[in-house]
């Protein structure tokens, strides 16, 4: 019989494999230690081999710009790689899952081991343990980094990208239709940022239903030494009451209104830069204000969550995919297992722009990719060796 590739004796290899009691605990074995720290070990040398190739290609597009506008080496490496990486990999983490559960699968379905595990009354669900521990623990990680270590990241290197690559804040917006109080809408025709102006600013507010005061100005300044604070300049305050109507007028008036430019002034990407918590009170405060333009930002939201998850049902693919010995050997399951994550992300955005240009709910549009590759990974796991 093949040596087995771990050293233990082939007595243990079966108390192991039948599940019996072997030093390490009721629910883990020693089998069950060694596919988990080979899994993991594989997951960390994939996200390692591809980003130093992503690395590579992303400095020698943006070089060019960085010497343009004459990036220091200090920025560029600590401001923007050291947040690009973390970035770039929990972006394609199930990418890297993929490839390490094929990779490593595979290379026990080629020496045996697998067939070895269920000679000795192994199931395949018994086997598919260590794989969602595994899983398990890269969920979490990803779940953990997209939601509150990433975003702080981000914000460094969004402001690195916005100084020495692409600008991307804006610097105007139009058509500003928000609730600042209950009952009370604020509209701006035209807001700039340099000089935090509006122009053209109206104030409604309404009662029962029933408008009882309009305030019409030229223009609103925003007050930068303090939170909330405007200037409303040349206006005219319409009130009603009943038939009656009474019209004041004046040049200036200051006021505290619950708006500030960072609500309508949106960068670009800048869901990225907000943590779970943080994306969960802005989308609903915005939402409350009337301010139609958060779908990104849900789509974010419920993207973590999503993205997690899809550890379990890309594993539990890769597992099926890979566990039977084959002809085409490794090189088939890499084939295969690399179109399907490629598959799952490509679809994972054609839905999410479905959510944004469409009439598809965010959290459906997200969840969508994981719901059809349940179902793969359901009939894989039907038809995979038992």
């Amino acid at each position: 019989m093949k040596k087995i590739s771990w050293n233990i004796g082939w007595r243990k290899w079966r108390i192991a494999a039948a599940g019996q009691k072997l030093p390490g605990g009721k629910f883990l074995r020693r089998l069950d230690w060694y596919i988990i720290k080979k899994f993991l070990g594989t997951y960390v040398f994939a996200i390692a081999l591809i980003i130093s190739i992503a690395v590579v290609f992303d400095f020698n597009e943006k070089m060019d710009r960085f010497s343009s506008h004459e990036a220091p080496w200090k920025a560029i490496v600590f401001d923007y790689y050291m947040n690009f990486i973390p970035y770039f990999a929990n972006l394609f983490s199930p990418l890297f899952v993929f490839i390490a559960v094929i990779f490593f699968t595979s290379k026990l379905a080629e020496n045996s081991e697998i067939i070895a595990m269920f000679s000795t009354g192994m199931s395949f669900k018994r086997m598919l343990r260590p794989y969602m521990v595994s899983a398990a623990i890269i969920a979490a990680v990803t779940f953990g980094l997209g939601s509150y270590v990433i975003p702080r990241g981000s914000v460094t290197r969004i402001n690195f990208e916005d100084k020495y690559y692409k600008p991307r804040k804006t610097s105007t917006a139009r058509n500003i239709q928000l609730e600042v109080d209950s009952g009370v809408i604020a509209y701006i025709e035209r807001f700039e940022d340099y000089s935090k102006t509006g122009y053209r600013f109206s104030l409604d507010k309404f009662k029962e239903k029933q408008l009882v005061s309009h305030l019409t100005a030229r223009s609103i300044v925003y007050d930068t030494t303090s939170t909330h604070r405007w200037t409303i300049r040349d206006y005219m305050i319409r009130e009603m009451d009943g038939m009656k109507e009474h019209i004041t007028k004046g040049d200036r008036i200051d006021t505290t209104l619950f708006m500030e430019p960072a609500d309508f002034l949106i960068m670009k990407n800048q869901q990225e830069m907000l943590t779970s918590p943080e994306l969960g009170t802005y989308i609903d405060r915005q939402r409350q204000r009337g301010f139609a333009n958060i779908k990104e930002f849900e789509i974010e939201y419920h993207k973590r969550i999503a993205m997690s998850f899809a550890s379990f049902i890309l594993t539990l693919i890769g597992v099926s995919l890979s566990s039977r010995k084959t002809k085409g050997g490794m090189g088939l399951h890499l084939g295969v297992g690399l179109a399907l994550s490629f598959s799952y992300i490509l679809f994972q955005t054609i839905a999410s722009t479905f959510a944004v240009n469409g009439n598809v709910p965010p959290v459906i549009a997200v969840w969508i990719p994981n719901i059809l590759y349940a179902f793969i990974a359901f009939y894989l796991y039907k038809k995979a060796p038992k």
